[in-house]
């Protein structure tokens, strides 16, 4: 028969036996925790504890690791988007876009397109910088050529400028400060056939903008206002895919003289829902300006739909063709 004293201490032993599984479940619970996915849940099931027979099964369900969300993929997004606008026989685009409140971005196309009229936006900007590295203002003459080249899109007071600011040179030094890798200023006195990409056109967008910019605030408020008063005739393109009236861009337009066909480009700044939204949209083989300003405008509005959720108007396809 056992003794008294022997039965006490296979007691103890099993007494500690237990403690052993429990404490080996709250060990592999913690070391879960620290995998680097963090555990929903590290308490062992009071069952388990009360038995000391806490089995693998047990220990998995106590160590329930969530499911990571999937990245969402913007590009595929926009490519998909892009595709479903209506491209006539030989004309090309490309788009890019930006949520200003997440800075998630963007873009569809390759490739260097002309900037036309869109390069007075670039022309202004490198103008303030320039008058900002002086330490001087805009003279009253720069300011009504400022005016006329953005609002109304007047050619003239584009060559002026592009004059001032020592024309390709100027503008390709002040385009490496604000970090576009894709736009070389136009030979000689054709500022329109500045060749850029979406992508670069967006950079650009972000310095005037957003507040990490070469430009101070002055010289940005400066072009904002000016991009929000484009005459009546002028308020299309990228405009079309926000609210109304709450936008600033500017366009450009041309046609080529080999070819006859259209260059049509839109950059600017869009608000859907109270959320900004820049967009910039190239194109060039439109057959009329026409049909480039309804491809701009349809690209337009699939780049923001990407991010606002939006659905494409189905005026869309219909024009865009």
């Amino acid at each position: 028969m056992e003794s008294r004293r022997a039965r006490r201490t296979r007691t103890l032993i099993c007494a500690a036996a237990a403690s052993a599984v429990v404490m080996g479940g709250t060990a592999y619970v913690t070391a879960q925790a620290h995998s680097g996915v963090p555990a929903v849940s590290s308490a062992v099931t009071p069952s388990a504890s009360a038995s000391g027979n806490a089995s693998a099964s047990d220990i998995g369900e106590a160590s329930v690791e969530p499911v990571a969300q999937p990245t969402v993929n913007r590009d595929a997004l926009l490519a998909e988007a892009v595709r479903g606008v209506p491209v006539e026989d030989g004309a090309d685009v490309s788009v890019a876009v930006l949520d200003v409140d997440s800075g998630e971005g963007a873009s569809y196309g390759e490739g260097t397109f002309d900037t036309a009229s869109i390069v007075k936006v670039d022309i202004l900007a490198t103008l303030l910088l320039q008058a900002q590295d002086a330490g001087r203002q805009l003279t009253a003459a720069e300011q009504a050529y400022a005016t006329a080249m953005i609002e109304h899109s007047d050619n003239d007071s584009a060559s002026a400028l592009w004059r001032t600011i020592g024309g390709a040179q100027g503008l390709d030094a002040a385009n490496e400060r604000f970090g576009l890798t894709g736009t070389e200023g136009g030979d000689g006195m054709l500022w329109g056939l500045t060749q850029t990409t979406a992508v670069d056109q967006l950079a650009l967008l972000q310095q005037v903008f957003g507040e990490e910019s070469e430009l101070n605030a002055a010289s940005r408020s400066y072009l904002r206002e000016l991009m929000g008063q484009i005459a009546a005739g002028q308020q299309w393109g990228v405009s079309a895919a926000g609210d109304d009236a709450a936008w600033a861009l500017k366009n450009g337009w041309l046609p080529r003289t080999a070819t006859g066909l259209w260059d049509v480009n839109s950059i600017g700044r869009v608000t859907v829902d109270g959320r900004d939204y820049l967009v910039a949209v190239l194109s060039d083989g439109n057959s009329t300006k026409e049909k480039g300003i309804a491809l701009v405008e349809a690209a337009a509005r699939a780049a923001v739909s990407v991010f606002a959720g939006t659905s494409l108007p189905a005026s869309s396809a219909a024009t865009a063709g």
